[in-house]
């Protein structure tokens, strides 16, 4: 299956958030090569948060890459491929917030960046998604400890 937000997701745990989940619609990604989701709802308790708009964005949104770099072929002599390519993918998060009352909202923006070896998606598949399940697991088990980090600057 490929990158599709089935509404609502349940959000990961945050000081202040009871049961936080999130509703989105389908919206237009600013790049052709991306897919992008607003969020239209919020479900839980999170008091004072707002949803989608233009003057407060709150979207994710998937980018592929532009154009797919494929792996060279090796040295003759020496069998090593001299530069491997990388195929980046990100996954964005833009969250309209005040950074004072009486101002205008500023958008925050969450990037996880996805960097795979050209080559690596057929020949070692099973190492990538390793790879990105440890990721998206200790960022939805650190979810509030990093929302805390991040608010307090305490690490």
């Amino acid at each position: 299956m490929t990158f599709a937000l089935t509404s609502p997701v349940t959000g990961g745990a945050q000081t202040g958030l009871t049961s936080p989940t999130h509703s989105y619609t389908v919206d237009l990604a600013p790049d052709n090569n991306g897919k992008q989701y607003a969020v239209t709802a919020l479900g839980g308790t999170q008091t004072g948060a707002t949803l989608h708009s233009v003057a407060s964005p709150f979207t994710v949104t998937m980018v592929r890459p532009r154009v797919f770099r494929s792996l060279g072929k090796p040295n003759p002599t020496t069998g090593l491929i001299r530069d491997v390519p990388r195929n980046t993918y990100k996954l964005l998060t833009r969250k309209g917030v005040l950074p004072l009352a009486g101002q205008p909202y500023t958008t925050m923006l969450i990037a996880t960046v996805i960097d795979v070896p050209a080559g690596a998606d057929t020949a070692d598949p099973v190492n990538i998604r390793t790879g990105l399940s440890a990721h998206f697991g200790a960022l939805i088990q650190q979810s509030a400890g990093i929302g805390d980090t991040v608010v307090s600057g305490i690490l």
